[in-house]
């Protein structure tokens, strides 16, 4: 090949190839600078970039089912507020039946204790009767509740009333009704013996209060695995999104040195395509 050509200036072609070159580099990183990401989309890497898709996916399944569990929270929380308040009242009425199971007091003192065990009993249906979630009754009339478990449906469980809720890996929180019809309380004992009959061990008040505490034992130790489960996906979250950064985010420090030297390139290159571009002038010289 001549060397002394006005056709061909190898100079100045090689001298654009690596100014193209440091412009691409250039346009690299300032891609990466303005997004913060060293693999932003397929065109980056698109190995890392379908990693990085699959495992955002798995985040977004987990922050769902999170969202999901904060309904199954809801839920446990208000009713096991209701059953503890319940359980409060229960407590009242027992010491309000310790007092008319004395058969010393008189007629107007049983009177007056029954008038209080009756707006006990009002206050404790109210209290069923007006707990809700989001527009649901959490427990009927009858005094029936809501209870959460992991897997299939209980046996108990009243098929029309049962919610589920799904996670990424499909695991199914159960809500749904279970018979409460105990936790109705009779009446106001008309007399000493009844009210004794009531406080003993199988008599109607020890039933209930059995129920109110298993149903307190039930929501409290649901309400824990549901808290339990939100946070470990919070966790897994954490972890996924960490990995994902270890993939895909740029090193903003190693970025900006490296802009700085591409920028001093690019200034460089320039130069070395114009002095190029003025060796076919000094051949003018030849024909003076």
């Amino acid at each position: 090949m001549a060397t002394n050509s006005v056709n061909t200036n190898t100079g100045a072609m090689v001298a654009l190839q690596q100014l193209n070159r440091t412009g691409d580099a250039l346009a690299m990183t300032q891609k990466r600078i303005s997004t913060g990401y060293r693999v932003s989309d397929a065109k980056d890497d698109g190995a890392a970039f379908a990693v990085a898709q699959s495992v955002r996916a798995d985040v977004a399944g987990l922050q769902s089912a999170n969202e999901q569990l904060g309904g199954v929270k809801g839920i446990l929380d208000t009713t096991l507020a209701g059953i503890t308040k319940v359980s409060e009242k229960m407590s009242d009425m027992k010491a309000l039946l310790v007092k008319l199971s004395d058969d010393t007091i008189n007629t107007d003192q049983r009177s007056q204790y029954g008038k209080q065990y009756t707006d006990l009993q009002n206050e404790m249906s109210s209290t069923l009767r007006d707990a809700s979630y989001n527009g649901r009754a959490l427990i009927d009339s009858s005094g029936a509740a809501f209870v959460v478990s992991s897997g299939a449906v209980p046996a108990n469980l009243v098929a029309a009333d049962v919610v589920t809720v799904r996670n990424e890996l499909a695991t199914t929180y159960t809500i749904g009704m279970v018979d409460g019809a105990g936790l109705v309380v009779d009446d106001v004992p008309p007399d000493a013996a009844t009210a004794r009959a009531a406080l003993d061990d199988g008599g109607n008040f020890s039933t209930v209060m059995n129920a109110l505490n298993d149903s307190l034992n039930t929501f409290g130790s649901s309400s824990r695995y549901v808290d339990s489960q939100i946070s470990f996906n919070k966790e897994k979250m954490d972890s996924l999104e960490g990995g994902i950064g270890s993939l895909v985010d740029a090193d903003l420090a190693k970025e900006s040195a490296r802009l700085q030297a591409l920028q001093i390139r690019q200034q460089l290159g320039t130069q070395s395509l114009s002095i190029a571009n003025q060796s076919p002038q000094q051949l003018l010289s030849l024909f003076k």
